[in-house]
């Protein structure tokens, strides 16, 4: 028989980080609870998660091909960390916290090309590889060396062209988080692959609730009834992985990046196997999902900003040859067309799930047989923000 939810009083008199608060997350899928509202509202716990997950692992920002240039650089915040990349030669790039080693402020914002990086406060002057350059009227201040104020690196690396950083020196390698998974979509060939949109979201939801939905399809007939459920094809199915991933595949005829009846591009030449009879998708945790179809790629990259915000990136990819087509502008709009109508249908009902989970009547609900990835993500968290030992 299973338990009862534990009432909100009984919530308030306990920790929040009490294990026995997560039995019901942590039962068989078949018997198993969904997370408690919490995990998805309060404060503590999106604080401790920042600390034990997104400050620890590896956290996909985009593609190399946005600063393809030396001097080419963007900005971003990831979990309020404000954070420089730069190409700083033509085969290197560099992650920098973005932070003046004289008073802090930001060195740069946005993104550009430069030759060296100024402070827009006291003009401290940086190289693109991060040494200072100059300091003005620092000679009067006792033992001040240049060498040792130089911006703080922080560790980047690259994977077919998709860059992530990690804020922890003792980290394991990104080799190790991915796995499997450069295996699996080897034919494929994303580092041949271009970028051609980024388009970007403010969310008004958790970043798990966003997560969760991409990885189960059981919403689709409901939330994309007019869109993505027309299109035909097997129930999707977990995979077996190796490394911090997991994936459903879906088999299926054309690509899941149109809408039916649009026309597209040929398939990629290079897929095999189980690849070219359908479309992968795998969540590379915690928060990075990736659309692999036969014909293209796009990704799904969440900034959480809080426990209630998140900012959404959304990337599109396609084969080279085909970006070079002369009908790529025109047929690419069928592509743009899919993802413009379904990615703001599961922000709105992410949204309003963050609404109704935020009711001080929320309670943990059950999963469906539909939901394996569901469960497998809540408890890869809960591993890491309870501290199960052995949790990467």
């Amino acid at each position: 028989m299973l338990d009862e939810p534990a009432s909100p009083s009984e919530i308030e008199a306990s920790s929040i980080f009490s294990p026995e608060l997560y039995a019901g997350v942590r039962r068989p899928l078949a018997e198993a609870e969904t997370m408690p509202p919490w995990c998805y509202t309060s404060t503590a716990f999106y604080r401790r998660e920042v600390e034990r997950i997104f400050t620890k692992v590896w956290n996909f920002i985009g593609r190399e091909d946005r600063i393809p240039k030396p001097g080419d650089y963007f900005t971003l915040e990831f979990v309020g960390i404000p954070i420089l990349v730069v190409r700083s030669s033509a085969t290197e790039l560099r992650a920098f916290a973005n932070t003046c080693r004289h008073r802090g402020s930001l060195v740069a914002q946005g993104e550009g090309n430069c030759r060296a990086f100024r402070c827009p406060y006291h003009s401290w002057a940086y190289s693109l590889s991060g040494e200072l350059l100059s300091a003005p009227e620092m000679h009067a201040s006792a033992g001040f060396d240049r060498k040792n104020y130089g911006l703080i690196p922080l560790r980047l690396e690259c994977w077919a062209g998709f860059l992530f950083i990690n804020f922890d020196d003792d980290a394991p390698p990104l080799s190790h988080h991915l796995g499997d998974l450069p295996e699996v979509l080897a034919s494929h060939r994303v580092e041949d692959m271009v970028c051609v949109r980024r388009k970007e979201y403010d969310l008004a939801c958790n970043w798990k609730i966003y997560v969760e939905n991409a990885m189960e399809a059981y919403h689709v007939p409901t939330v994309h009834r007019s869109t993505l459920q027309r299109q035909k094809g097997a129930p999707p199915e977990a995979q077996q992985t190796r490394g911090q991933w997991v994936g459903l595949f879906k088999e299926h005829q054309g690509s899941r990046a149109l809408l039916t009846g649009d026309a597209g591009f040929p398939p990629i030449k290079s897929l095999d196997g189980k690849m070219a009879r359908g479309s992968l998708y795998p969540l590379i945790y915690p928060s990075t999902m990736f659309g692999c179809t036969i014909d293209c790629m796009w990704w799904l990259e969440l900034h959480p900003q809080g426990p209630d915000r998140t900012h959404l990136v959304v990337g599109s990819c396609f084969p080279r040859e085909v970006v070079e087509r002369p009908d790529f502008a025109e047929i690419v709009q069928n592509y743009y067309k899919r993802w413009d109508i379904s990615i703001p249908e599961d922000n709105a009902v992410s949204e309003l799930q963050q609404r109704g989970l935020s009711s001080p009547f929320a309670r943990p609900g059950r999963l469906a047989h539909m939901e394996p990835l569901v469960h497998a993500i809540d408890n890869w968290v809960l591993d890491r923000v309870l501290g199960v030992t052995g949790a990467y």
